[in-house]
């Protein structure tokens, strides 16, 4: 079955589209990558996304018009990703935007519950497709007592498992997050959790900074100097001392904390500030597998990286020599045949396929769910 995968993350810059053939069931699972196609948001669609995302509030009818605005993008992406490479899918998993995600329960009106939101109205996008739509993945982890993300160890167990030594999925989005899978693992093993901001931090201080959306290539971070002292306090606070599963966003790394980071800078120069949100974000990755994933396993040999973040020139050298003490490889998706851009749309295109065969494909080990659950809602044709 040939599925169209689709993903707009936390950095909020766009549609990802990846067309996958995925054939058979279980340890047969059979994945194959296509084609990948990247649609950029407007300006002003950004804009109205980035608002949704930090708003202390938002009118209703705002927010209702937003979600079948992005469902409409989504459709014309598919629809022109299938053109351009002369393929039919027979079926989307779509992710839709994360406008909100709280996968620790906290007290609302005298019960204590944790909440998640994406949008992008899956009926819509199956109406101008004339596709079934599979969306709205990660309610079904939080229902079944799981923190509803990370969802992605579900592909990275199925494409990186090894009999023989442990490999580690790094993806490096708006926020990173990682999958460490142990050498032979069964699913059960899979660990994976959220790290901290990935390209968020470094594009939003961008964008304040430098009016640009993002560091094309660290070129900007690579005529700074770190400030090490404000990665030592940043990494002292709660979340990264927090042990998995954990999940964050937004919520937690967006333009309050880009206000909090710039207020301890001192004299540092812009393109100081800039090196020194890649070093966070490299320094909060080496931090987590010191503590959570090489101190119980040290049999880990391949760190696999994706996601936006690998352009980042300045950051991956920085990430490759904080990798040096614990003699692991770094090495790219790409290397296993998908295209790092591409991997976050493929998973969702597999979790889809799952749902549409009626299995689980949440891993209880990396969200905390205290049970296997079958992820989305269907939107027929």
């Amino acid at each position: 079955m040939i599925v169209a995968g689709v993903m707009s993350g936390t950095s909020a810059d766009g549609i990802d589209v990846a067309l996958v053939d995925i054939r058979g069931q279980g340890a047969s699972l059979k994945l194959k990558f296509l084609a990948h196609e990247a649609f950029p948001y407007s300006e002003r669609v950004r804009e109205a996304v980035l608002s949704a995302m930090n708003a202390q509030s938002i009118s209703v009818a705002d927010l209702s018009r937003l979600h079948f605005l992005l469902a409409e993008l989504y459709a014309d992406a598919i629809i022109k990703t299938q053109k351009r490479h002369h393929t039919k899918a027979a079926l989307v998993g779509c992710h839709g935007q994360t406008i909100y995600h709280q996968g620790d329960p906290a007290l609302f009106i005298g019960r204590k519950i944790a909440v998640t939101m994406q949008i992008g109205e899956g009926a819509v996008i199956a109406a101008q497709t004339g596709l079934p739509v599979v969306s709205d993945f990660r309610p079904d982890d939080i229902a079944a007592g799981g923190k509803g993300a990370p969802l992605v160890p579900f592909l990275d167990y199925l494409l990186y498992r090894h009999p023989r030594f442990g490999r580690i999925a790094l993806n490096l989005g708006g926020i990173s997050n990682l999958t460490a899978i142990p050498s032979a693992a069964k699913p059960t093993q899979v660990t994976a959790f959220d790290v901290g901001p990935g390209n968020m931090l470094i594009d939003a201080l961008t964008d304040r900074l430098f009016q640009q959306p993002y560091d094309r290539n660290g070129r900007i971070a690579s005529r700074g100097n770190v400030v090490d002292s404000v990665v030592r306090t940043v990494l002292r606070e709660a979340f990264f001392h927090k042990r998995p599963p954990k999940t964050t966003g937004r919520e937690q790394f967006g333009a309050e904390f880009a206000d909090r980071f710039l207020r301890l800078r001192g004299n540092a120069k812009n393109e100081d500030i800039i090196a020194t949100a890649a070093a966070l974000t490299s320094a909060a990755i080496i931090l987590a597998l010191k503590r959570f994933v090489l101190k119980q396993d040290k049999s880990y040999k391949e760190l696999i990286v994706s996601g936006g973040g690998t352009s980042n020139r300045t950051l991956m050298k920085m990430l490759q020599a904080g990798l040096i003490e614990f003699g692991i490889t770094l090495r790219h998706s790409d290397d296993f045949g998908l295209p790092s851009q591409a991997k976050e749309a493929a998973a969702f295109a597999l979790l889809a396929y799952e749902t549409w065969h009626r299995r689980p494909s949440n891993i209880p080990s990396a969200t905390g769910a205290k049970r296997l659950a079958i992820l989305g809602k269907i939107s027929y044709v």
